[in-house]
C-alpha cells in the first residue's frame, strides 16, 4: 500500500475538529473515519498484481539517433485499472517520458511508448517498470514493482559516412572507372595500348612492339585483394577524451570509413581490438556483412584502464596474417607508451607489413599555444608548446622507421586517414 499527500492534507484539517470538541472519543472517530476511507480507496483502487508486461520495439540503434520501445499493459482481471506507470533505463539510455498515465479495462491491453536517445555506446538494459494505481478518492494506492527485460545496443556512430561518396569518387578515378580521361596508376597489369606522347618510356611493352609493327605501352590499375588489418588499442590512452568525444570513439568512426572504402576497392579487411587481450575481432567477412559486423563487435567496447601490451599484440597480428598487409593501428601519439613499448617493436613488425599509425590531436593544445593573455596563459602556451613538440619528434622517429604516420583532430581523422590509404594505393605500395 502507498499512502498519498490527500491523506496527510486530511489529518491535518481533522486535526482541527478536538480544538472545538475537546473530547477523547472526537479523536478516535477521527482515526476511524480517516481509516476506512483509506482502506476503502486502497481496496477500489485496480489489481496491479494481475497485470502482465510485454514489450516490443527497436533492438539497436546507432549511437545519436533514436529508437521506440513499446510497454505492452495487459490486464487479464475484471476491473478497470487506472494507473501511473514508470518504466526506468539507465540515465545515458535518455528515456522519455519518465511517467506515464495509464487506463486499461478489463481484458484489454494498451501499449506505452517510449523514446531513448543513448549518450554512450553499449547495452542499456531496462531497470525496473513501477506500476501504481490510485483509488477514486485519492488517498491510497496499490504499487508493484517489476521487471520487464528488454535490451538495447547502442552502436557506434558513423558520422563520416558524409565522406565516403567523395572517397568513393577517388577511388574510381584511381582505378579508370571515372568518366575522366585518365587512366588509373598502380602496379598490377591491366591492358596494352597505342603509345601517346608523354607516355613513360618505361611502360614500353617491347614484345608487343615488335609482334604489332607499332609502338605499345603497359597500362596498370592500383592492386586488388589485399589485406588491411585495423587494430584498435583499448588501453587506457583510449579512455581520453577530445571536446566531449573519448579518443576511442574517433577511432571507431575512422576505422568505420576506411573499411567501407577498402572494401568498395576489393580489399580484404579484418578488425582487432587490443589492450592485453583480444577484447573483439572481426575477421575472414564479406564485402557486404564487414560493417554489419564491426559496428556489432564496437558496440560493447570500452576503454580498458590499463597499459596496452604492445608485444602481445604485435605477436597476435604476426600470428593471424602471414601475408603481407597494411596494418593501421588507431592509438594515441603518446611519446612515454610509444617509446617503452611499441618503437621497439618496429623493426620486426615494418619487415613484414606496411604500418600505419592514426592519432587524434587535441584542438585545446593549439588554442592553449597561441594564448598569450595573461601570465598562466603563458605558462599554458608553453607546456603546450612542449607537447606538440614531442609529439612532432616522436612523429618522425615513427617515420625514420617507415611507419606512415596520420595525426589529425577528430573532425577529420577519418578523412585523412582514407586519403592516405588512397595515396598508398596510387602508388602501389600495398
Amino acid at each position: 500500500m502507498a499512502l498519498t499527500g490527500r491523506v496527510g492534507l486530511l489529518a491535518l484539517l481533522a486535526a482541527i475538529i478536538p480544538i472545538f470538541v475537546p473530547h477523547a472519543w472526537v479523536l478516535l472517530v477521527i482515526a476511524a473515519v480517516l481509516i476506512s476511507l483509506v482502506v476503502t480507496d486502497f481496496a477500489l483502487a485496480g489489481n496491479v498484481r494481475r497485470l502482465v508486461l510485454h514489450r516490443a520495439g527497436d533492438r539497436s540503434v546507432r549511437l545519436g539517433e533514436t529508437a521506440t520501445v513499446g510497454l505492452i499493459v495487459e490486464n487479464p482481471g475484471t476491473r478497470r485499472v487506472r494507473a501511473v506507470v514508470r518504466d526506468a533505463w539507465p540515465p545515458s539510455a535518455g528515456a522519455s517520458p519518465r511517467t506515464s498515465d495509464l487506463s486499461v479495462p478489463a481484458g484489454e491491453r494498451r501499449r506505452l511508448d517510449l523514446t531513448l536517445t543513448p549518450t554512450r555506446r553499449g547495452d542499456r538494459r531496462s531497470v525496473t517498470v513501477t506500476v501504481r494505481s490510485t483509488g477514486p478518492l485519492g488517498l491510497a494506492a496499490r504499487q508493484l514493482s517489476r521487471p520487464a527485460p528488454w535490451t538495447v545496443r547502442v552502436l557506434p556512430g558513423f558520422p563520416s559516412r558524409r565522406h565516403l561518396p567523395a572517397k568513393l569518387r577517388k577511388l574510381r578515378e584511381l582505378t579508370g572507372q571515372h568518366v575522366a580521361l585518365i587512366r588509373g596508376q598502380g602496379t598490377e597489369f591491366d591492358s596494352l595500348r597505342e603509345y601517346v606522347p608523354g607516355d613513360d618510356v618505361r611502360s614500353i611493352d617491347w614484345r608487343a612492339t615488335a609482334r604489332r609493327g607499332d609502338v605499345v605501352v603497359r597500362t596498370w590499375r592500383p592492386e586488388r585483394d589485399r589485406r588491411i588489418f585495423l587494430i584498435l588499442d583499448t588501453g587506457r590512452t583510449s579512455a581520453g577524451r577530445v571536446g566531449d568525444i573519448p579518443r576511442l570513439d574517433c577511432s571507431m568512426d575512422a576505422a568505420l570509413l576506411l573499411a567501407a572504402l577498402a572494401s568498395r576497392a576489393g580489399d580484404r579487411v579484418d578488425l582487432l581490438a587490443y589492450d592485453r587481450q583480444v577484447r573483439a575481432r572481426v575477421e575472414g567477412v564479406s564485402r557486404t556483412d564487414l560493417l554489419p559486423s564491426m559496428v556489432q563487435a564496437m558496440a560493447t567496447l570500452d576503454p580498458e584502464l590499463i597499459e596496452s601490451d604492445a608485444a602481445g599484440m604485435v605477436s597476435t597480428l604476426l600470428a593471424r596474417t602471414r601475408q603481407r598487409s597494411l596494418v593501421v593501428l588507431l592509438t594515441e601519439l603518446n611519446t612515454a607508451a610509444m617509446e617503452e613499448s611499441l618503437l621497439p617493436l618496429l623493426p620486426r613488425l615494418t619487415a613484414k607489413h606496411l604500418v600505419m599509425i592514426a592519432a587524434v590531436s587535441d584542438p585545446r593544445v593549439d588554442e592553449m599555444a597561441a594564448a598569450r593573455g595573461d601570465l598562466a596563459a603563458v605558462y599554458d602556451a608553453a607546456a603546450a608548446e612542449r607537447a606538440r613538440g614531442e609529439r612532432r619528434r616522436l612523429t618522425a622517429e615513427l617515420r625514420g622507421h617507415g611507419v606512415e604516420v596520420v595525426d589529425a583532430p577528430p573532425e577529420h581523422l577519418a578523412p585523412a586517414l582514407a586519403d592516405a590509404y588512397l595515396a598508398l594505393k596510387a602508388a602501389g605500395r600495398l
